[in-house]
């Protein structure tokens, strides 16, 4: 565009200081004079033969006009311009000056962190969206950053090859100067920088989630061994596991799209979402579709659009759409309920998982399948969709132990067989909570955990598929056909010790 006389481009970067070598390169290259203006320092040269030039104007209409009488061809950068053009004055003189500059060598750059463009500036002004630093760029800069403290002799650096993609993984969607701090703190942590210190990276994107306000992230240090059976899903999630890394693109593999998990409440599909960011060292970001739906007409469609390029910007990650089903399941009557703004929330929404390039690996929950839309169960939107059923008896044996193992005492010290056929119809959730129960029981009796205070939870609880049988029913028999169970075991049919205790119907 420089080459090609461009008269007016607005790069849109919050990365100032990169922009300032890269356009010094720009301006050397093509053998222009560099002129930066500020507010604050005014019109000033910055690169020249003639050597760095004094304070110019600062004030934005005076600075315009002294940037079209330049005679030497030049490269102009307006910093922070975008306040300025809600000033009619600014505008024209700035529309004057696009006419006056093509018919010379001389181009002006607005460089702000936001696009501002009055409408009376459209067709004058070039827009250009700033990539963030990428693999290559980030990779440099950790091999500077550890050429320096080899050098000095401050830290210790035991980083393999893999730890290094990792990390660079994990820096992806940070600028130059935020990754530039975060592998600085790791090294400060312990006085070494090694794989321990890839979540430290990874919670520096923290910071760039919460400025956003439309995301929520999850720091989370589940595992897929925390989940309880559910061996077909973890077998497909662990075959993905290094689907984005630089190995896996030259093998030709894409990066995964993301999953669809239906299934029965309280069953790991929450679970599941989290220990797929903590496996994979992604980091797992929420999305509450009750922050995008906003009063003012126009700003739901926007808030989402904001979210996804807050997502795409961090990427690769783990973006989990929980209950997906309450967001979206008025888009059939948009049109007379809320004047249709779900209806093209959905439709972004849509559009974006069919078409997204960015590595989003998109993992959505849903309860009911009846309230979802059928547009977001065809293929293409999610690689897979997987239906998690009430735990059978091998898997409610395993959760036992898991959460047993958790709260501190042996699994071998339970029988853990008689738990799991004491627990017929409960849910992961459900064994959980009657774990806690039982722990309850045994703290107030002054005694430790027991086989006995288990198995009384558990007559004590009335687990889910007591109160929805239909419902449960009507969710296998629509799912058995239409998706790919997350289990290697059959379902089991409806309990009959359910059927005994709490009646024949729900």
């Amino acid at each position: 565009m420089v080459r090609a006389r461009y008269p007016l481009l607005y790069l849109v970067s919050w990365e100032e200081q990169r922009l300032d070598a890269v356009l010094a390169d720009l301006a050397k290259g093509h053998g222009k004079e560099l002129l930066h203006w500020s507010v604050t320092q005014g019109l000033r040269r910055v690169e020249s033969a003639r050597g760095p030039g004094s304070e110019g104007p600062r004030d934005p209409v005076e600075a315009l006009q002294a940037i079209g009488k330049l005679t030497d061809p030049s490269l102009v950068v307006l910093k922070d311009f975008h306040p300025f053009l809600s000033d009619p004055a600014v505008v024209r003189s700035l529309r004057e000056l696009a006419h006056a500059l093509k018919s010379t060598y001389t181009t002006v750059i607005l460089l702000s962190p936001t696009l501002t463009i009055p409408p009376e500036l459209e067709k004058e002004i070039s827009v250009l969206d700033v990539p963030l630093p990428t693999s290559r760029e980030l990779l440099d800069l950790l091999r500077e950053i550890v050429t320096v403290v080899r050098k000095n002799n401050r830290a210790q650096v035991n980083l393999s090859r893999d730890e290094a993609e990792q990390m660079i993984k994990a820096a992806l969607g940070l600028t130059l100067a935020e990754a530039e701090n975060a592998f600085a703190k790791a090294i400060a942590h312990n006085g070494r920088l090694d794989g321990d210190d890839i979540q430290l990276v990874l919670d520096e994107k923290r910071q760039v989630i919460r400025k956003s306000g439309l995301l929520e992230y999850y720091p989370t240090d589940e595992k897929l061994q925390n989940v309880g059976g559910l061996e077909n899903l973890k077998a497909w999630l662990t075959r993905r596991s290094a689907a984005f890394g630089e190995a896996a693109r030259k093998f030709g593999i894409p990066e995964p799209k993301g999953l669809l998990l239906l299934g029965v409440q309280g069953c790991g599909k929450s679970l599941t979402a989290k220990a797929i960011a903590a496996t994979w060292r992604l980091p797992l970001l929420r999305l509450d579709m009750g922050r995008i739906f906003s009063g003012l007409v126009g700003s739901s469609e926007e808030n989402l659009r904001r979210a996804i390029r807050v997502a795409e910007g961090v990427a690769p990650a783990v973006l989990w759409i929980d209950e997906i089903e309450k967001a979206l399941s008025g888009v059939a009557s948009s049109g007379q309920s809320d004047g249709g703004v779900t209806a093209r929330v959905f439709g972004t929404l849509l559009t974006w998982l069919q078409e997204k390039t960015a590595p989003v690996f998109v993992v959505a929950t849903a309860n009911r399948i009846d309230l979802l839309p059928p547009e977001l169960l065809r293929k293409g939107r999610f690689d897979e969709i997987f239906f998690i059923d009430l735990p059978a008896a091998a898997e409610r044996q395993e959760i036992f132990g898991i959460h047993v193992a958790r709260r501190g005492r042996k699994p071998e010290a339970y029988d853990l067989a008689r738990l799991a056929r004491a627990s017929e119809g409960f849910s992961g959730a459900e064994i959980e909570q009657a774990v806690v129960a039982a722990l309850y029981l045994a703290f107030g009796e002054e005694k430790e955990l027991g086989q006995a205070h288990l198995e009384q939870a558990l007559r004590e609880s009335v687990p889910l598929a007591a109160t929805m049988r239909e419902d449960i029913a009507r969710l296998r028999e629509w799912s058995r056909t239409r998706t790919r169970p997350a289990s290697t075991l059959p379902s089991e049919e409806v309990p009959k010790a359910i059927a005994a205790r709490f009646g024949p119907s729900a």
